[in-house]
């Protein structure tokens, strides 16, 4: 990934707050059909390994978890604040017009390992920790036991467990940190008309 300085993100707290807040990421892959792409919600165990790990299931039907050698490398994307900027936004543009449309966004690419586990207590263990995190804020969590123990056994058959061992992170978070004050008070200003509150927060950190 391309990288320019000031919009290098490298604190590994605000790399893994982009990761939990944004689950949903494409985890990608290299097999003997060429490159491939899947996107599944992981969920982030910060404290295993300088880096994390990420678990998380696919489709026992998704050949994924076969195709895929043992121990190879991979990465996983995640996005995310994102959004549009246009150059109207920038006060600097009605003086100058020297200002052209851009795309601000975080992004997170998380490389490493990928582990299969075809065996149901572990898919059981993945599954109960997604379920706890995920509905963590809802006003009454379903939970496991919810669910008919005969169907809940048909759908843990269904699936197989995936773990990403983190070797190294990338991150970039690219706010128009290269525009001066004007100009980015400018573009959060529009965003919170537009009401892209999360894209205009994520500006205001980065000061």
């Amino acid at each position: 990934m391309y990288i320019p300085e000031h919009f290098a993100e490298s604190r590994l707290d605000e790399l893994h707050r982009i990761m939990r807040a944004h689950p949903l990421a494409m985890l990608c892959t290299s097999g003997p059909q060429g490159l491939d792409a899947n996107h599944l919600p992981f969920l982030l165990d910060a404290d295993s390994g300088p880096h994390g790990r990420l678990i998380g299931h696919v489709a026992r039907a998704n050949p994924l978890w076969q195709s895929v050698a043992p121990d190879s490398e991979v990465l996983v994307v995640f996005r995310g604040a994102e959004g549009y900027v246009s150059p109207n936004w920038y006060p600097s543009k009605h003086e100058t017009h020297r200002a052209v449309p851009t795309w601000n966004y975080e992004v997170v690419h998380a490389h490493g390992t990928l582990t299969i586990h075809d065996d149901v207590k572990h898919v059981r263990s993945v599954v109960a920790r997604l379920t706890h995190a995920h509905e963590a804020g809802e006003p009454h969590p379903w939970k496991m036991g919810d669910a008919p123990p005969d169907y809940l056994a048909d759908m843990l058959r269904a699936i197989v467990g995936i773990e990403v061992h983190i070797t190294h992170l990338e991150g970039k978070r690219k706010l128009s940190q290269n525009r001066g004050t004007a100009d980015r008070s400018g573009v959060m200003a529009a965003l919170h008309e537009r009401d892209h509150r999360a894209l205009a927060q994520a500006m205001q950190q980065t000061g």
